[in-house]
């Protein structure tokens, strides 16, 4: 089975509330913030969708 791009971030979104819980978003900023310094611009999109996506994680948790 592939994985779609779209179910990819959201695995990498449920992994970092997972591992990192409260601490999730200071690891996704830290994360962004590195690879901005590192010139990588690429990287930098990736990790700003899988913010997007945690962060939808966590309105769908707060509206259950």
């Amino acid at each position: 089975m592939t994985l779609t791009r779209d179910q990819k971030l959201w695995g990498m979104a449920l992994w970092v509330e997972k591992h990192h819980g409260d601490e999730a978003r200071d690891f996704i900023g830290a994360k962004i913030e590195q690879l901005a310094l590192a010139n990588e611009p690429d990287g930098v999109k990736l990790w700003e969708e899988v913010a997007r996506r945690f962060e939808q994680l966590g309105e769908r948790m707060s509206h259950s």
